[in-house]
């Protein structure tokens, strides 16, 4: 293996089939010794791939000034932001030291004597990841692919190409001493390529999209093959009538500022009648602080409006407008916040269900009985109680990295780490039984619960 690969898509997408019947049967210490490898590799030239990426940086801020990209966007690629690439390596390192998922046994059943049934974690086989920007994406997916026994095929974004290009390299020639097999882990960088591979259906089992809403779209509409992944990152804290004020206030900024482009930033704020006077002037000082503009509903723009000078400065209210019922369902992926005013739990969550892209959202309350119905009620992947919607993470879940957050209702929901990569298979054991000597006068199952 050397850098990307130009094959034709039906010829890498084949290949990567092939491939996926061999990782999934190699024993997970060789898959731990492609990911020492790996890891090695990216420590060792470090310097090579920041620079690289100080290309694409360089031609993303042209891009920027031309009105061409946005600076959202450009946040997510840059490699070289603080513990950006430390927190790449150690994700590797995380995934490494995870319990080998594969062939652990999820249920066992006697059927009958000397006839079992055993069901057991596998691989899902054949994966194809199409991101946007985020090259870290490569070392985290090929780390969870060989150490889940799939294999991949990754496809980058055009304005993280210098980084790709080098990544890719680094990591196949790293792979290449090891025992994964060639074709296990391919890295695209044609974009002509994309629309050809998401027609592979035979040979790939599970496409994830990792980047904006119309990257997104275009796959869902373009593809038979099955889709994992979220849209959008529309997340909302709900703060009760009963929430404590400094609580909603750590809860609200670190959600929304903490880093404001990532996908689990709170776009969203909603507020109960009740402490519009008492909680939200803080909560709106807090934030204004650290720069972001906020978009009220009528009720809480005339809170805001009505506090003094000496408590809310003239400059501050410059910072306030009017939201319009688009703000409701936007994820700004920036430093500005939407605000809505509710009577109730129950509207706070009939708003969240109707307006959230069923990520993440949170409340904030004293009240364990309101976090209990608020965690029922809302329908996202991630729910959460006086804590941070950007808790929404596979290294914080510990889960080593992810693939990306999913919000699909299918087998994996939220991030996605090496679990959400596993599916079952079951195996019977007899000998030679056959359905014809049970039923009508015939055998019983025992259906008898096996310790394992």
């Amino acid at each position: 293996m050397s850098g990307t690969t130009s094959l034709p898509a039906a010829e890498i997408a084949k290949t990567a089939r092939q491939a996926s019947f061999t990782i999934k049967s190699l024993p997970g210490s060789d898959r731990d010794l492609a990911l020492d490898a790996i890891y090695d590799a990216l420590l060792a030239f470090k310097d090579d791939i920041l620079a690289a990426n100080a290309k694409d940086m360089e031609a993303a801020a042209a891009l920027v000034a031309e009105g061409k990209l946005s600076q959202s966007l450009v946040k997510r690629l840059d490699l070289s932001r603080s513990g950006k690439y430390e927190d790449m390596l150690q994700g590797i390192k995380d995934v490494r030291g995870l319990e080998d998922p594969v062939g652990k046994t999820t249920l066992a059943t006697k059927l009958d004597d000397n006839l079992t049934l055993h069901r057991y974690t596998t691989p899902i086989g054949t994966l194809l990841i199409i991101f946007e920007a985020r090259p870290e994406v490569i070392a985290n997916i090929s780390s969870l692919a060989i150490k889940s026994g799939n294999a991949a095929i990754l496809k980058g974004g055009k304005e993280s190409s210098y980084s790709f290009a080098a990544i890719a390299s680094v990591i196949s020639e790293a792979l290449s001493s090891t025992r994964i097999p060639p074709g296990a882990i391919q890295l695209v960088q044609s974009r002509e390529a994309v629309k050809d591979l998401l027609d592979q259906d035979v040979y790939i089992d599970l496409v994830i999209p990792r980047g904006g809403n119309d990257l997104v779209r275009y796959i869902k509409d373009n593809t038979k093959i099955p889709v994992m992944g979220h849209a959008d990152g529309l997340c909302s804290t709900y703060v009760h009538e009963d929430a404590d004020v400094k609580v909603a206030v750590d809860v609200v900024v670190d959600g929304k500022t903490d880093y404001p482009a990532a996908c689990n930033a709170t776009e969203t704020l909603i507020v109960h009648k009740d402490v519009l006077g008492s909680h939200l002037p803080s909560i709106a000082k807090a934030l204004q602080e650290k720069g972001v503009s906020i978009r009220c509903d009528e009720r809480s723009l005339e809170i805001l409006k009505a506090v003094s000078e000496a408590e809310f400065p003239a400059y501050a209210k410059s910072m306030l407008q009017l939201a319009t019922e688009q703000d409701f369902n936007t994820e700004f992926l920036d430093l500005t916040i939407a605000v809505k005013t509710v009577d109730s739990l129950q509207e706070a969550v009939a708003h969240i269900n109707s307006h959230s892209s069923s990520h993440t959202d949170a409340i904030v309350t004293t009240s364990k009985d309101s976090a209990d119905l608020f965690c029922r009620m809302v329908d996202s992947a991630g729910v959460y109680v006086n804590a941070s919607t950007r808790f929404a993470d596979g290294y914080r879940y510990g889960f080593g990295t992810e693939v990306g957050i999913s919000t699909n209702k299918i087998h994996a929901r939220g991030p996605v780490g090496l679990e959400g990569l596993m599916i079952y298979k079951y195996v019977i054991r007899g000998e030679g039984h056959t359905v014809s000597m049970y039923g009508e006068g015939g055998k019983k199952y025992l259906h008898e619960k096996i310790e394992f």
